[in-house]
């Protein structure tokens, strides 16, 4: 069990413990579930969050803050959010404050600049991380990590600056001399990573495609690093009694594939299954509910038998005339999108589903994302590299994803070719600038504003990264005035480079030339951090919101139950409280049956969201013309279409071949016990040693393919009648459980 990983191994020696994953999946509430658990078990326990977005606050409901602060109500339990302006003050003081007596203010000075970096967050933020790994006073330690990307280049820097301080020369993080003290420090705590018996990785993830392919990824980033993973967290898994409709059954069906996925992929891992709640998780009462369901196994019983339990629709009135005119409309200039918002809320999803709606409205249209943890690549079905490619089967759409590594070598040949007529010593410097765990973030930015150079788009979308770190990526132009040279450039070099800087800033506060649209949840915590993010922008960079998109909306006609009313009076509130708090034109996108991926999702996602004739919610009572004729005519081109005839062949097969046909009645059956929520020891060994054989069987798979095809003939005719009788049909069928 959980439980046993998290306890320290012996009395006296600290375990650390790291929460990752894409964001928005949980981490913060199972973290503090373990904090919870850990200090009612008599551990003194530190729970940390180095998340630019921080979020603890609002889960134990009192401030926090930059410093260690007792959790009320519970018993050895302190925890803190480190504060990136606070802890890199403070860094640079522990820099300056030795050399006030040794240097003049124009020496002074000169520090002062090189300390003002874009690196110096990060290394504050480690430095903070290192102080309570090396805390004596703490049993366990927690660190509530940030999301998935920016983890792991958190985690890189200890390396980079080791190879940077052994060269004892002037670095974007300080000079070398004074950081010589903490290289022991930095080394000592990247071995504590490395080692099992001090320190545990737990990921969290939703049982979905894409936090199952990011969480694949982010796992062999830490494994070249040396850190090894040692258990997930599979976070809302639908409860099989709630999913008492055709459209959440489909939806908890996904679930089960994704999840025999999981346990495929990750058979050596530890795994814990964690049910969707009817609420949010606030308050110390509900994350001890969360703590005994992992690591004691007790779960409460929620209310969710059948009923046809109303609650008001949710105000989902789109504002389509202010949003399609935001989006495109820049008097013949190129017009920017930047999508923002707190990480796994559906972000590029929407980016995606702007863009192609774009192109295929005419525009010339580019996506980039600027994150480190992109994955557009899912989504449009092909690859997304660091050149700009045309995006197959589509007119006018185009799209590119920064690497970050390939952005630094870029930029290396930029700045070298710059200086390349100067003196030996200074291109001597430069070149070990361009070394500094600095160099990677401004080659970044220097890539990202390189697009606003690209001509021939009547639009570029950016799929920008996580709420946090994109204030943090805006605010590097006013910071970077010591820093654009590298220390080594002319003053007419970087006054030209500063230039360039102020006028892309400059753009992207234009708002006949750029839209800035926050994506979010119904929740409390997406709502408050994407307001916070949005104040911060204009505050401290100059930048309004124009658009809110709210995501992931119940549909009305689907979940009439006790549990889902309750989730769905819970988001009329928050629908309620956004258009209170940002007063700019809403967008409100409905839940899907399933993820949103290829063009063909992405098409019916733009025309639910961007078309006015459409509804937000799909009412089954809609007036259709020969509703009777419509199904006849429906029917006869099903029983015709050759992937009917082709499911009959291999359903007879299947039925004709008594041990695949017994194989998949016991997967059937496992499956079907997961779906009611009995996650009873040795079923998931069950269901994955089945699942190997069944995907083995060709009479099997070929019956999987056939029921496939005939389900994506039935899910993409786009007549409303033909839809309906399309799903109920693949309900009807079994859907895609086993395929």
């Amino acid at each position: 069990m959980l439980s046993e990983l998290v306890v320290p191994k012996k009395r006296g020696e600290p375990r650390f413990i790291f929460f990752s994953g894409k964001g928005g999946v949980g981490k913060s509430t199972m973290s503090c579930a373990t904090a919870i658990w850990l200090a009612e078990k008599g551990y003194n326990t530190l729970l940390v969050t180095t998340d630019p977005a921080p979020n603890l606050s609002n889960i134990f409901g009192q401030e926090i803050g930059a410093k260690v602060t007792s959790i009320s109500g519970v018993t050895n339990l302190s925890s803190i959010e480190i504060d990136p302006d606070v802890a890199s003050e403070e860094y640079r003081e522990g820099i300056i404050g030795p050399m006030r007596q040794l240097l003049d203010e124009k020496g002074l000075q000169m520090v002062r600049e090189q300390l003002d970096s874009p690196c110096v967050e990060e290394v504050a933020a480690f430095d903070k991380f290192i102080e309570f790994m090396n805390d004596p006073k703490y049993d366990v330690v927690i660190f509530d990590t940030a999301p998935t990307g920016h983890t792991i280049r958190l985690l890189e820097l200890p390396s980079g600056w080791s190879e940077t301080l052994q060269k004892n020369t002037s670095t974007c993080i300080g000079p070398g001399a004074s950081l010589q003290s903490s290289k022991v420090r930095y080394e000592r705590a990247l071995a504590s990573l490395q080692d099992p018996d001090k320190t545990l990785f737990v990921f969290v993830l939703k049982p979905e495609a894409l936090s199952f392919y990011e969480t694949k990824r982010s796992i062999g980033e830490l494994y070249k690093l040396g850190i090894g993973t040692h258990s997930l967290i599979v976070n809302g898994v639908l409860p099989g009694e709630a999913c008492t409709d055709e459209f959440f059954a489909r939806k908890r069906e996904a679930q089960e594939t994704c999840i025999a996925e999981i346990e495929k992929e990750f058979r050596d891992l530890k795994k814990n299954y964690y049910p969707l709640r009817d609420s949010e998780v606030l308050g110390i009462p509900r994350l001890e509910s969360i703590a005994k369901l992992l690591f004691e196994g007790i779960s409460e019983d929620n209310n969710v038998e059948a009923d046809q339990f109303h609650s008001e629709p949710v105000p989902k009135r789109n504002d389509y005339a202010d949003f399609n005119r935001l989006l495109a409309d820049s008097k013949g200039d190129t017009h920017y999108i930047f999508f923002t918002g707190k990480g796994g809320v559906g972000k590029s999803t929407i980016a995606s589903t702007t863009a192609l709606h774009l192109a295929e409205k005419g525009y010339k249209t580019l996506i980039v994302t600027t994150d480190p943890a992109s994955h557009l690549q899912e989504i449009f079905g092909q690859p997304v590299g660091h050149e700009i490619t045309e995006i197959q089967q589509v007119n006018n759409l185009y799209a590119a994803r920064i690497d970050q590594r390939k952005a630094l070598e870029e930029y290396k040949v930029r700045i070298l070719d710059a200086v390349k007529d100067f003196a030996d010593d200074t291109k001597k410097s430069v070149l070990e600038d361009l070394n500094s765990p600095c160099a990677e973030e401004m080659s970044s930015f220097e890539k990202f504003i390189s697009y606003f150079d690209e001509t021939g788009f009547d639009v570029i979308v950016f799929d920008t990264a996580p709420t946090g770190h994109t204030i943090r990526l805006l605010e590097l132009p006013s910071d970077w005035k010591g820093f654009i040279d590298l220390g080594s450039l002319t003053k007419s070099t970087s006054e030209g480079a500063h230039n360039k800087y102020a006028k892309v800033i400059e753009t992207m506060r234009d708002r006949e030339r750029s839209t800035f649209v926050f994506v979010m949840y119904p929740e409390y915590t997406p709502m408050v951090e994407a307001w916070r993010a949005s104040e911060d922008l204009k505050k401290q960079v100059g930048i309004e919101t124009a658009l809110v998109v709210v995501n992931n909306l119940l549909p009305e006609q689907y979940g009439r139950n006790p549990f889902f009313a309750s989730r769905r009076a819970q988001q009329e509130r928050y629908v309620a409280a956004i258009r209170d708090r940002f007063k700019v034109p809403l967008m409100a996108v409905p839940l899907y049956e399933t993820e949103p991926r290829g063009l063909t999702d992405l098409r019916r996602l733009g025309d639910r969201i961007f078309s006015e004739e459409t509804n937000v919610e799909e009412s089954e009572d809609e007036e259709m013309s020969d509703p009777v004729e419509k199904a006849k005519e429906f029917a006869k081109s099903v029983v015709e279409s050759d992937e009917y005839r082709r499911f009959l062949e291999s359903n007879k097969a299947l039925q004709e071949n008594a041990s695949s046909k017994r194989l998949l009645a016991q997967y059937q059956s496992r499956q079907r016990r997961l779906k009611l929520g009995r996650f009873e020891p040795g079923l998931m060994d069950e269901l994955k040693d089945l699942y190997d054989k069944v995907v083995v069987d060709e009479t099997i798979q070929s019956f999987n393919k056939s029921r496939a095809e005939l389900t994506e003939l039935l899910v993409e005719t786009d007549d409303l009648i033909s839809s309906k009788i399309g799903r109920r049909f693949a309900f009807t069928t079994g859907g895609s459980c086993c395929g």
